[in-house]
Formats: C-alpha cells, sequence, structure tokens
C-alpha cells in the first residue's frame, strides 16, 4: 500500500484493537490519534465535523493521491487492510464463513463482554445508571453463550473459519483474550485458552495497549 494510515482511537478499546492488529499482522505502518472517551472527546465539534459524525472510534484514516478519506467501524477497516491479503480467504464459503464469524463478534459477543468490561473495569458497578445495573444478568448469560459456541467450535479445528488464522480471529480474539475484565471466567473454556495462546503465538502479534 501506498497510502499514509492513521488510526483514530482510544488504545484501551478492543475495537480500536483489532485494527492495530491486522496492521501489524500484515507489517502496514500504521500512525495513532489518541482520544478519552471517559472525556467525551470523540464528541466534540471538530470531531464529529472532520473524522465521524457518529461520534465514535475506531476510525481509519486513509490518504494517497486521491486525498484523505474516512472509514468507520472496525471489522470494515479491518477488511480494508486484510483485502487482497492470507487474512482473507479466496474460496466463497470460506469466506462467508469468515464473515460470519466477524457479523457473530458484533451481534452477539461484543455487545455483551465489551459492555461489561466497559461498565465494570472503567466506570464502575457503583456507577452505573439503574438500567444498565439491571442488564448486567442478562448480558451475563449472553456472554458466556457467546463463548460456549466460540468453544464448542474451536474444539473441532484450531482457527474460527477456513483453517488458518484470519480476519474472524483476530475480530473475536481483541475482547476474548480480555473478557476476564468484564468478570468472565475464561478457565471455563479450555478451547479458547489454547486459541488465545495459539494467536499470541503468531509472528508479527501485537498485544494490547
Amino acid at each position: 500500500m501506498t497510502e499514509r494510515l492513521t488510526l483514530h482511537e482510544d488504545p484501551r478499546s478492543g475495537n480500536c484493537y483489532k485494527i492495530k492488529l491486522t496492521a501489524a499482522m500484515l507489517g502496514l505502518p500504521l500512525e495513532t490519534r489518541q482520544y478519552d472517551i471517559m472525556l467525551g472527546e470523540t464528541r466534540t465539534p471538530e470531531f464529529l465535523a472532520h473524522v465521524n459524525r457518529n461520534g465514535r472510534i475506531p476510525v481509519l484514516q486513509i490518504e494517497d493521491s486521491g486525498g484523505q478519506r474516512f472509514l468507520p467501524e472496525s471489522n470494515a477497516a479491518c477488511w480494508y487492510l486484510a483485502t487482497g491479503s492470507e487474512l482473507i480467504p479466496s474460496g466463497r464459503f470460506e469466506q462467508a464463513d469468515m464473515l460470519r464469524w466477524m457479523f457473530f463478534e458484533q451481534y452477539n459477543h461484543e455487545p455483551n463482554i465489551a459492555t461489561l468490561r466497559f461498565w465494570l473495569h472503567f466506570i464502575g458497578e457503583a456507577h452505573l445508571t439503574p438500567q444498565q445495573r439491571d442488564q448486567i444478568v442478562a448480558k451475563r448469560v449472553a456472554g458466556c453463550e457467546a463463548l460456549r459456541l466460540m468453544d464448542e467450535h474451536l474444539a473441532r479445528g484450531e482457527w474460527m473459519a477456513a483453517g488458518r488464522f484470519t480476519l474472524a480471529d483476530i475480530a473475536l480474539f481483541a475482547y476474548t483474550h480480555i473478557a476476564e475484565e468484564g468478570g468472565f471466567g475464561l478457565e471455563d473454556y479450555p478451547h479458547i485458552c489454547r486459541w488465545i495462546d495459539r494467536v499470541q503465538a503468531l509472528p508479527g502479534f501485537v498485544p494490547m495497549a
């Protein structure tokens, strides 16, 4: 690639980490610009006008001879970086199966595991709203179910899709490997634990900040 790539991020975010891990695995240089979401730094008029009108990170900024573009949504940014690489399988079914797990991450996994991590690890249960506290048990149950499905899947193979390391693994690794910060016990999922070890042993792996 000849682009200049800049990630607008909060380094505590697993969604931001997905993009950094993808870039690292591909050997792509990636600059970062950091924001503190706890201080509302992604809700400023400047950010909303120039980076993401949705007021959220991550956002991948791409600069080339045609100017600059901004790409929100973590899995979309990972796809952009990995297009044409070994991180995206070429077979139609394998590619669709990889996307299946990336959609699973966004709909079943991240809304429960990442949300509880944010609420309990960064905000603190004492500071949650009554509505948030009322959701803790349901999110715990749904998060455990997502981990159970992953563990059962990994009992049948080393990787999430295509029989090798792909974007599906990156998407799910980000919040799974820190799930204990949300109160989930990873020791209950032995196949996930071995998968985490495999990911961390790959060449090019970088840890989360």
